[in-house]
């Protein structure tokens, strides 16, 4: 017989139940077979009390199991039953069977959270460390759910308060990334690991500050945790130090980073070479393409009143992007044709996601709008979009909105003019994010023809690159080839033919 749906209790336990059921028909080596007997798991099931009490006085096999190793005081403990639990356990139930994904009634109790069911299973000879088959100990499930006394219950009854799943994570983890803080501090006093990291770096203050759960933060602070500790990955490929503060502001919580910043933590750190006012300028307007939403947050704070924070406490409104192993201080890219974050400002890159409001509250604040980055990309060559090629990386404001951002640089004095050292002017940026309107405004605001009509350190000229000459990702624009060629037979500039991609410039599948 099909049952309704079982508990599951953690990710790792999630089982596919008729596929299970189906291979249990078919075993001839299972322990549990299609024919068995289970009536009084059955009636518990149905919660059928007097069909209970008649099987229980007729001697009915206590632990009896349905075909998925279910008995009745699994049934009970699931259903959150204390009347019908406590008489189970009275008759003898035994306390800790499991049923065939591993979970014994005590772990399915520390779901519910219920504290009263909890205590009658561990005085009945439950075992408190008792684990499901991915690690999960009957302590992680209660910090999960939050109940307090639950986990007291289980503590006080010998818990190991520092096991570990298959992932490496304990109790106090789960409870800290769920906001449980009274579990927190509960698991504190029975002397739970606080400080040490997961081989990803993560430490319960991590994934309290990821989630957004303050009073969490609060009470691992306040036991001593170093609000400037950084993160260090043992693993991984690219660089993914960081720091509370950075992570705080990367997940959109900027109340709470402000309360880490009144903790102590340092608005100039760059343990993987940018700060957290740089973080901002991404986390208010991520790239466009294929890259990541701009993150939920929490919080009555906005990025912008952070920003005020973060000046407040010391940040440096000018520090400069550092990539380990770069030349030129860590602010050099090494000639490749995207776009460079080394030596960028935080300026840099809000002008580059055509962040006005950003823009102007960091200019209110003193930012110098001159500094480029590492390859000498201008705030106006990378607001005009220099180095974001179109293939994942386009730039998230719109054309109007780069065009209102050039105007803005304009006006302040930049060079419409100026060529990055990879020979890249204003131009080449609009003709790599395909905008016909921006090509326009350049010329008719001074961009010189004999500066931007020339190949860039690549072989490019803008022209070339709407035509869809770029590596990895040859697609013309048609309209942007339209306002280029108009530009340039304006001034009586004889227009090239066509000319085959190379192979690198061939997107391929």
């Amino acid at each position: 017989m099909f049952h309704r749906r079982h508990p599951v209790t953690s990710p790792a336990s999630i089982h596919l139940f008729f596929g299970v059921v189906a291979l249990v028909l078919t075993s001839t080596d299972n322990v549990y077979s299609a024919d068995v007997d289970a009536p009084l798991a059955d009636a518990a099931e149905s919660g059928e009390y007097s069909t209970i009490r008649q099987l229980l006085d007729n001697g009915a096999d206590l632990n009896a199991a349905q075909v998925d190793g279910m008995t009745a005081l699994h049934w009970a403990t699931y259903d959150d039953d204390q009347p019908m639990a406590t008489l189970l356990v009275q008759r003898g139930a035994d306390v800790n069977t499991e049923n065939r994904y591993g979970v014994p009634p005590l772990s399915l109790a520390c779901t519910n959270g219920n504290a009263q069911i909890v205590q009658l299973l561990l005085n009945a000879g439950a075992n408190p460390n008792a684990k499901l088959r991915g690690g999960e100990t009957v302590l992680m499930t209660a910090a999960r759910t939050g109940r307090l006394e639950a986990v007291q219950a289980i503590i006080a009854a010998g818990a190991d308060v520092n096991a570990r799943e298959r992932e490496d994570q304990t109790a106090i983890m789960w409870a800290a990334a769920d906001g449980h803080a009274e579990v927190v501090q509960a698991l504190i006093d029975a002397g739970a690991d606080f400080l040490t990291p997961l081989s990803s770096g993560f430490t319960p203050l991590l994934f309290a500050i990821r989630e957004g759960q303050a009073e969490a933060v609060r009470v691992l602070l306040a036991a001593g945790t170093d609000v400037n500790a950084e993160m260090m990955p043992q693993s991984g490929g690219r660089d993914e130090r960081t720091t509370p503060l950075i992570l705080a502001v990367d997940n959109g919580h900027f109340a709470l980073a402000t309360e880490l910043l009144k903790a102590g933590a340092d608005p100039n750190a760059a343990p993987a070479g940018f700060t957290a006012l740089h973080a901002i300028t991404w986390v208010r307007r991520p790239l466009g393409g294929d890259t990541d939403p701009a993150p939920i947050g929490s919080g009555s704070l906005n990025s912008l009143d952070l920003v005020s924070r973060l000046l407040e406490a010391g940040a440096d409104i000018n520090a400069r992007y550092h990539l380990k192993g770069a030349g030129k201080g860590g602010w050099y890219s090494g000639g490749n044709a995207q776009f460079t974050n080394a030596g960028s400002t935080a300026f840099v890159l809000t002008a580059r996601n055509s962040d006005l409001n950003l823009m102007r509250t960091l200019l209110d604040a003193g930012a110098d709008w001159q500094i480029p980055n590492g390859d000498n990309c201008t705030a106006l060559l990378a607001a005009a979009g220099v180095g974001a090629l179109g293939s994942g990386d386009e730039l998230p404001g719109t054309e109007d909105e780069a065009i209102e951002t050039v105007r803005l640089l304009l006006d302040l004095g930049a060079d419409i003019n100026a060529v990055s050292d990879q020979g890249e002017t204003a131009m080449h940026g609009a003709a790599y994010q395909e905008r016909p309107l921006l090509v326009k405004f350049l010329v008719d605001n001074g961009a010189d023809i004999s500066v931007w009509n020339r190949e860039n350190k690549f072989g490019w000229t803008p022209l070339m690159i709407a035509r869809g000459h770029r590596p990895g990702n040859f697609r013309p624009s048609p309209k942007t080839i339209e306002a280029i060629e108009a530009a340039m037979q304006a001034a009586d500039v004889q227009i090239p033919p066509e000319m085959k991609p190379k192979e690198d410039e061939v997107q391929t599948p």
